[in-house]
């Protein structure tokens, strides 16, 4: 089966009429009330769709449901590309896991802070606070993390903050 199988399978479960005949047989219940509900026409174009899409196949007089597609089409798919770096622990520019590993994490956070702010500038901790909210869920916990481990520098009176790296 192609790598693009799955199309096949999608498109044939998208129409009603088909989706419907499917599940009858999938359930071992009779398909001919559906079918001869259809026109001649719509009929074959259903059964050829099943067939096509390799959902059925054709068994003696009647239609045998062929098992194993789905498994066949997700085994042919191609397999997602193994994230590395600190990209793994990042979904859509957000960090969606915290590392446990030290080196990982100053990875994470020298990211963070350079999303964060460019050297030299200046911000408030309003505008650290929206600024990690596109980037993080709890913010005051990556505020603290980002000091502690001196990536971001905090005033004496916790008003501003600045990149200390």
């Amino acid at each position: 089966m192609s790598t693009n199988s799955w199309r096949a399978l999608v498109s044939a479960l998208a129409d009603d009429r088909a989706r419907e005949v499917y599940a009858r047989m999938v359930l071992d219940q009779p398909i001919d009330d559906a079918l001869d509900a259809l026109s001649p026409g719509k009929r074959r174009r259903v059964l050829d769709t099943l067939r096509s899409a390799a959902l059925i196949s054709p068994d003696g007089e009647g239609w045998r449901v062929e098992p194993d597609v789905f498994r066949v089409a997700l085994r042919s798919a191609p397999a997602a590309p193994r994230l590395t770096g600190i990209d793994r622990f990042f979904v859509d520019g957000r960090l969606a896991v915290y590392p446990s590993r030290a080196a990982d994490r100053d990875a994470v956070l020298a990211h963070v802070v350079e999303r964060l702010a460019t050297p030299g500038e200046i911000l408030t901790e309003g505008a650290v606070n929206d600024r990690l909210a596109a980037i993080v869920d709890d913010v005051a916990a990556m505020r603290r993390y980002l000091v502690d481990a001196g990536f971001l520098e905090r005033s004496r009176d916790g008003a501003a903050y600045s990149r200390a790296r």
